[in-house]
């Protein structure tokens, strides 16, 4: 605790909130397949935007939007002539992996349901892909076999405990 009048001690400096579980080395991968998931959403998008069908010309300008939304959450410093980008980012570090992962696959699959063509489909798949690492960060880390097994253990006694006072309090 610190005295009246002095500032409070800093903050521990750790991971953003709801990434406890993912090492650094996994984070880098997602923000490495945010980066290629954009970069494939641009290139595919300004390809799906030469052509004449309207719904194609949608799907290209929405892989496009994809792609900015994936730098300005993934890698704020390729946006630098945005103001708002360290903003945007610092608000998706706080995101839940689940949230980022449904939002970046539903970014994805919405382009593919407009069009559904092989330019819509291998631009959306990086930035997809990027949405299932996120999703499988949230579903946490595998356990090892032996805390597994301890707590099956103690779940079995804790089963044979209350079937044991059942009986007995049956018996009264």
């Amino acid at each position: 605790m610190s005295a009246p009048g002095e500032p409070p001690p800093p903050a521990p400096a750790g991971p953003p909130e709801g990434e406890e579980g993912i090492t650094w080395g996994y984070r880098w991968l997602c923000r490495l397949a945010g980066l290629l998931g954009g970069a494939s959403c641009a290139v595919a998008g300004l390809f799906n935007c030469i052509t004449v069908h309207p719904l194609n010309i949608a799907a290209g300008v929405w892989m496009m939007l994809n792609a900015f939304v994936l730098f300005l959450c993934e890698a704020p410093f390729c946006c630098q002539f945005v103001e708002f980008a360290n903003a945007v980012s610092a608000r998706a570090d706080k995101l839940r992996p689940w949230q980022k992962a449904a939002f970046y696959c539903g970014m994805a699959v919405f382009p593919v349901i407009l069009s559904l063509t092989l330019t819509t489909l291998l631009g959306n798949a990086v930035a997809f892909a990027t949405g299932v690492l996120y999703g499988l960060s949230a579903l946490g880390k595998k356990g090892d076999a032996i805390s597994y097994a301890k707590m099956q253990q103690l779940r079995k006694q804790n089963n044979e405990e209350g079937l044991t006072g059942t009986v007995e309090g049956q018996a009264v």
